[in-house]
Order: structure tokens, then C-alpha cells, then sequence
């Protein structure tokens, strides 16, 4: 579920309530009780839940290393009849 913020123009009061995409945005703020308590624009907000997941995960993980290509045959005779030329 995505975490939003809201504030209140009135009071000033500021804060994160987490709520489905589909729920209707709050209007009434829970500190002063005013309306035009508005949804701000901020960076997304996430939660991990559960364990498995730190910081320390992917450090020192090497990149898989990719083999060199083989060398081609070399031509037979080297008259150049084959079709590398």
C-alpha cells in the first residue's frame, strides 16, 4: 500500500497515512478538524516487509564475467577461397 502525505493549511499539521490507491484522499484534518487537509507531492514512499533485505545484500557480488570469443579457424590454405574474406 502506498504511503501518502497530507497537511493542513490551517494548523500547519503535517503527516504520512498509508492507504490504498483506490481509497478517497482525506479531507478533514485529525489534528484541527478543518477541512482542506490536502495529499502533498512527494517522492515515493515504500515499506520492505520481512526479513531478507539489507543494505550489506549485493556488496562485493562480482558482475558475471562474459567468456572471450573463440578465435576463428584460419582459412584453409590460405588462398582465400573460404568465405571470411
Amino acid at each position: 500500500m502506498p504511503i501518502y502525505e497530507y497537511r493542513c493549511p490551517s494548523c500547519g499539521f503535517q503527516k504520512e497515512h498509508l492507504q490504498k490507491m483506490s481509497d478517497a484522499p482525506l479531507s478533514s484534518c485529525p489534528s484541527c478538524g478543518t477541512e482542506g487537509y490536502t495529499k502533498l507531492l512527494s517522492a515515493a514512499g515504500f515499506q520492505l516487509k520481512g526479513s531478507g533485505w539489507y543494505a550489506t545484500d549485493f556488496k562485493g557480488a562480482a558482475a558475471p564475467s562474459t567468456p572471450a570469443p573463440a578465435a576463428a579457424p584460419p582459412c584453409a590454405g590460405g588462398s582465400g577461397a573460404c568465405a571470411c574474406h
